[in-house]
């Protein structure tokens, strides 16, 4: 039976490109009840359902690592665990971190177990729990700290010369696009970039990150989806039906239907329109703001995005019949519809967008199984280092 349970969990994996501890203990759970096979005591328990929120010094959870991301410090690092789907703990090496040149890193873990495994000592690292137990915790916090002799090189978008790092954190605020920052001091090596701020960019719009046809299946978004928002006024971007841009490409990503590669494109600095290919869901953001020449495309939607105004996000109530948006799971759950589904998404306040599978899917695995996804859209500094002179930050729209 063993055998029978491994050969099923390959087979999804390769369905779902993967699959996370939590999501193999909880097949192997519904495998055991299903086949009334004997279960130890403590698979029925709620194991870490309790909110912890405490950051523990000078303490690593080695080992288990599912993701590396650099962040600046330890509730940032907690904020990155939270968001992604399959985090439940982490471990984050501070700035005095000495034992190789390892600072600002932010490991992501799981276990089957929703543990860690070994609890180690170590100078400069901090440990902690995901906030997922911790509802009134969900929303994306305001990181108004300012890190001294901090940068975050990349993602820039924009630069200018600026008195202070507060007017350059102020003009990240007002900027629809930043969301963080970093500023040269006056006493910075280099005369010539002295008091230069530049202005960095991460997705607030989530990426599906994988999005195929699949006869039975439902998908769609959460309608409460939160993303960067600055402009009170909702405005209708442009669109172009059966019409393409070639050309001018500066990134390709899946996107649901025209209007989520608009939001796509919307949200990135440097997109100056886009074309989306209905057959293959494919959003092609493009960077040109000289010249734009169209060509007639039966698969095709292109558009423009929105300035300086809220896009009209009705896209998130369309549901997408005969599509599967794959990987990136929370969590599954046993429903009699898609709307039960869609409405459960909506409900909770990690969930950012869903698949649903009828009862009439081939796999009877699942069938009437709705899975609640997401994927992190807190703000991502691609990249953590210490640089003397240096000021770094994030945008506070979430204290506007």
């Amino acid at each position: 039976m063993e055998e029978e349970l491994a050969k099923h969990l390959k087979q999804l994996a390769d369905q779902f490109h993967g699959l996370a501890p939590v999501k193999c203990r909880e097949l192997a759970f519904e495998y055991a009840e299903k086949n009334n096979v004997p279960v130890p005591a403590n698979w029925t328990e709620k194991q870490c359902a309790e909110c912890a929120q405490e950051l523990i010094e000078n303490v690593d959870f080695p080992g288990t690592d599912i993701k590396f991301l650099y962040s600046p410090d330890a509730r940032h690092c907690q904020q990155l665990c939270t968001e992604h789907p399959s985090c439940l703990f982490f471990s984050f090496l501070r700035h005095d971190y000495t034992r190789d040149n390892r600072n600002f890193y932010c490991y992501l873990k799981s276990t089957p177990s929703l543990k860690p495994k070994v609890r180690t000592p170590v100078r400069g690292i901090t440990s902690g729990f995901s906030l997922k137990n911790c509802p009134s915790k969900l929303e994306q916090p305001c990181q108004s700290q300012l890190y001294q002799n901090v940068d975050f090189p990349g993602a820039d978008y924009k630069s200018f010369f600026t008195s202070s790092v507060e007017e350059c954190q102020r003009v990240c605020t007002q900027d629809p696009h930043c969301r963080f920052f970093a500023f040269i001091n006056g006493v910075f090596t280099a005369e010539n970039t002295r008091y230069r701020c530049f202005l960095k960019h991460s997705w607030s719009v989530p990426r599906t990150p994988v999005i195929k046809k699949e006869i039975g299946a439902v998908s769609g978004f959460s309608h409460k989806l939160q993303m960067t928002q600055y402009f009170g006024t909702v405005c209708q971007g442009k669109l172009f039906l059966n019409t393409d841009i070639p050309g001018h490409d500066i990134d390709k990503l899946p996107a649901a239907s025209a209007e989520h590669c608009q939001a796509l494109c919307t949200d990135k600095p440097s997109c100056t329109y886009f074309s989306y290919n209905r057959g293959d869901f494919q959003c092609y953001l493009k960077g040109n703001p000289s010249v734009m020449v169209t060509s007639t495309n039966v698969v095709a939607t292109s558009g423009i995005p929105v300035h300086f105004c809220q896009m009209d996000n009705s896209w998130l109530q369309v549901s997408h019949e005969g599509v599967s948006f794959q990987g990136s799971d929370l969590r599954s759950e046993l429903m009699c519809d898609p709307d039960k589904c869609q409405r459960t998404c909506t409900t909770d306040p990690l969930c950012q967008f869903y698949t649903y599978f009828h009862e009439s899917y081939p796999n009877p695995d699942f069938r009437r199984r709705c899975y609640l996804k997401r994927v992190i859209t807190a703000p991502a500094p691609p990249k953590v280092i210490k640089l003397n002179n240096i000021v770094s930050g994030f945008s506070l729209k979430n204290w506007v």
